[in-house]
């Protein structure tokens, strides 16, 4: 556990590590490559390091040489045959599910207990629908996941996004290397639309554009492979929200460098919210500050930035007013359910609260310190590390957590009391 101190004033400059989903993405299409790929400021973090660790065991060659990952693509011939674990990244496991499809042979996918309850039905029936042997080991629609892989012709997929735009994702990797390509009518959904926008990003940079209709339908040219080469990761938005969340709670400025509005990572628009809060949000050759003031409360549809759920709840507590937290009901199949967790912990801080079923009501006030539970679950820890610096006596517990996607949080974090 880590008591946070309170902060009376904070004026900080921060770096934060390369984007967690950027990393996945590059890492994969990478992999699949037709040569050495060399990759810059990725984020080395325990979930990205079991997507890279998972396409070594399917064959993939890597290594790190001064900070930079080497990948020797494979071409997309992958090998299958053995399990691979993928403890509780739902990231790792929606798009390696369908990468695996790529593999000769059976790969049983697997994870954590609360891994074995996120549902992943959606993405197996797309799967199937393109001639796939791919199910659910226990019937259930979750992990573990066998998938059977090889040489596929391709075709047509009605898929369900409802419950995670990763389903579509990792569908979008694999269609350059189906025979005769891939077209995908979205039935439902998408959530979280700018991490589809990531995935289009990464593979346009490799060499392979996709055609699309908005959102609702997507085709990925056949018989085409990932171009190899140089590739630098960008600053992560979801993990510099939280310093910039420390800004809007104290009154205090922080910038976080090397990161600009220009971003397709969704996260960034937390920055709006922040604006609307009362927050002056200022951009510079050097990155992006936040300053903080009387912050008021906002009313908000969060469904394409559901990460930031935790972060902007917490602020909210401290708030003058109610805050309304809508459409994000896919939450509730994350690392944990995040709306009753971030319901529980604000509650014992004294904060007013209400769960809806896709949503929050958080009547802002004064937080008061609490030991708060992260349920394994990251961006619980550091969303609730931000309350400490108002409110004292706040404790976090099994803060080793936040090891999934920043593990060097609290040496940054820290350092926000001695600027």
């Amino acid at each position: 556990m880590i008591e946070i101190k309170p902060a009376p004033s904070i004026n900080a400059v921060v770096e934060v590590p390369g984007s967690k989903s950027y990393t996945h993405r590059i890492v994969i299409a990478s992999a699949l490559s037709d040569g050495e790929c060399t990759i810059a400021n990725r984020l080395k973090s325990e979930d990205t390091e079991l997507t890279l660790q998972a396409l070594q065991q399917m064959g993939t060659a890597a290594a790190e040489i001064d900070r930079v990952l080497r990948i020797q693509g494979t071409g997309g011939r992958l090998t299958g045959g053995s399990e691979v674990y993928l403890g509780n990244s739902g990231t790792s496991m929606r798009l390696l599910t369908s990468i695996a499809a790529l593999a000769e042979g059976e790969t049983v996918l697997t994870g954590t207990e609360r891994m074995k309850e996120r549902p992943i039905a959606d993405l197996l029936n797309g799967l199937t629908q393109i001639g796939v042997n791919a199910k659910s080991v226990k019937g259930n629609g979750c992990p573990p996941v066998a998938v059977t892989g090889g040489p596929l012709q391709g075709g047509h997929i009605a898929l369900k996004c409802g419950l995670s735009s990763q389903f579509l994702s990792g569908l979008l990797l694999i269609g350059p290397y189906l025979r005769e390509g891939l077209e995908i009518d979205v039935v439902q959904g998408p959530v979280s639309k700018p991490y589809i926008d990531l995935t289009l990003e990464v593979m346009e940079r490799l060499g392979v554009p996709v055609e699309r209709r908005g959102y609702e339908r997507f085709r990925v040219p056949g018989n085409r492979i990932f171009r190899a080469g140089h590739y630098t990761v960008e600053t992560d938005a979801s993990n510099a929200s939280y310093f910039w969340g420390a800004a809007a709670i104290t009154g205090g400025t922080v910038t976080v460098r090397h990161i600009d509005s220009a971003t397709r990572q969704g996260d960034i628009r937390i920055l709006n919210c922040f604006q609307k809060m009362g927050c002056r949000v200022a951009e510079s050759g050097d990155g992006i500050a936040v300053t903080g003031g009387p912050l008021s409360a906002i009313e908000v549809d969060m469904a394409d930035m559901p990460d930031m759920v935790p972060t902007l709840a917490v602020i909210a507590a401290f708030a003058d007013g109610r805050t309304v937290i809508r459409n994000v009901a896919h939450l509730r199949a994350k690392e944990s359910d995040r709306l009753a967790a971030v319901a529980t912990e604000l509650a014992k801080m004294a904060v007013s609260v209400t769960e809806l079923e896709d949503g929050l009501i958080i009547q802002g006030g004064s937080p008061k310190g609490a030991r708060i539970d992260t349920y394994d679950d990251h961006r619980i820890a550091m969303s609730f590390a931000m309350a400490g610096l108002r409110a004292p006596g706040v404790v976090i517990e099994d803060e080793r957590c936040v090891e999934k996607s920043f593990p060097d949080f609290w040496r940054v974090f820290e350092g926000l009391n001695t600027r």
